[in-house]
């Protein structure tokens, strides 16, 4: 593992003296050949669906078919013809001493990569960072070994055939001990995004010793308000909870304002289509019983309202007004999305005021949170903090700046 990180590190001068234009060619015959090559990536894919039992929602996430292959070639095309984020001039100025000052983007140089059963996330990192001059370590979960296998050895493929640069993408053994090695490959990984549920991004957290980014977790909420539309309110809490339940941006928690309780089985009647388990507090489990099928329904406990729930379930909590749903949130979310459906303007930014969090809806599904979405062409990860990056993370979130500094004999007194 130890020569892993010692080739990234190498290979970063070959990147560095890469033009944009051919890096971008490079990213575009990547993305041809997922598609020339897709039925040896779907194998590999079934490989390890085969070991994964299909009624788990991780399935859906590990998964891969002909058209999210085409859609993630689609993806690396857009990074591809996006303009370059490194060599910009981010400050210039002049000194009365005489010296002048640039500041300017530039990679940040090895970028450790950490994920579950997500394959997507493998192309997504090689073309964001090769795009952005880095090069990737990828770490990917035992569960979906074979198809990140099968992607890196398609991606090396082409880095051999144009350039001297396939270290620029290496994939690390599917093991506990490779995570740690990561985390503490200090002087060769520049930064470590963690890709996956709490509990991944709590132990990287906690163990790692180079620079990381918390990314991923999210204990997302709709705040359904007194004056919310019943029929948009429908569509957005069916869309963010049952479009892909397993993704970080799907509804965990509805909260909703006591005046509309008789709204709620309209409200969580489209959920039943994908027998979507609630768990609701008293007035909440009043309102829908009789009204949402009976085996759905279950009365919230104390681990309902930090849960993560990666499942066709979700909490419902009543609250008295738009000072609680704040406080809710406050306490029990994670920092990633939040949403409130009202017609009333004046209270809706009031909300986006006061939520501390990446990313704030009015009247629009959670599921939006995405770099695709958000014309980033692709993501490596959605940060929650508030240092560095926040939200989804394009290529404009994988450079730092240095200063050039030209002189012309100065020395400091």
């Amino acid at each position: 593992m130890n020569q892993i990180f010692v080739n990234a590190k190498k290979v970063l001068v070959l990147l560095a003296e890469m033009s944009d234009d051919m890096r971008s060619r490079i990213i575009h015959e990547v993305a041809n050949s997922i598609i020339t090559h897709q039925t040896d990536l779907l194998d590999a894919n079934s490989d390890d669906l085969s070991r994964m039992d299909p009624e788990s929602p991780i399935y859906d996430r590990l998964k891969l078919t002909t058209k999210r292959l085409k859609d993630i070639a689609d993806s690396m095309h857009t990074v591809a013809d996006m303009p370059s984020p490194v060599r910009r001039v981010v400050q210039h100025k002049v000194l009365p001493n005489g010296l002048d000052l640039l500041r300017q983007s530039v990679p940040y140089g090895v970028i450790g990569v950490i994920y579950e059963a997500r394959p997507n996330v493998t192309f997504d990192v090689f073309s964001l960072c090769y795009k952005s001059g880095n090069a990737c370590i990828l770490k990917g979960g035992k569960d979906a070994q074979a198809t990140n296998e099968a992607a890196v050895a398609l991606i090396q493929e082409v880095l051999h055939r144009y350039s001297p640069t396939a270290y620029a993408c290496q994939l690390m053994p599917a093991t506990h001990e490779a995570t740690a090695e990561l985390l503490q490959a200090r002087g060769y990984v520049d930064l470590c995004i963690p890709r996956g549920g709490k509990k991944l991004i709590e132990f990287v957290r906690d163990n790692a010793k180079v620079p990381c980014i918390e990314t991923g977790a999210g204990v997302v909420h709709t705040f359904f308000d007194k004056s919310g539309d019943t029929d948009m309110g429908a569509a957005i809490i069916n869309n963010a909870k049952t479009r892909r339940p397993a993704v970080c941006n799907s509804l965990d928690t509805l909260l909703i304002h006591e005046l509309r309780l008789n709204d709620l089985p309209k409200l969580c009647a489209p959920l039943t289509a994908h027998q979507v388990r609630i768990y609701a507090d008293e007035a909440a489990l009043k309102a829908l019983s009789g009204n949402y099928p009976a085996e759905l329904l279950h009365e919230a406990d104390d681990t309902t309202w930090d849960t993560e729930w990666m499942d066709y379930a979700m909490g419902v909590r009543t609250v008295h007004g738009m000072g609680e749903a704040l406080q809710h949130i406050s306490d029990h979310g994670s920092g990633h999305s939040e949403c409130i459906i009202t017609d009333d303007a004046t209270r809706a930014l009031q909300f986006q005021r006061l939520v501390d969090a990446a990313c704030v809806y009015w009247n629009a599904s959670t599921a939006f949170t995405d770099g695709g979405q958000f014309g980033l062409g692709a993501e490596i990860g959605i940060s929650t903090q508030k240092l560095g990056p926040r939200g989804p993370m394009g290529i404009e979130s994988l450079v730092t700046t240095k200063w050039i500094i030209h002189g012309h004999g100065q020395i400091r007194e």
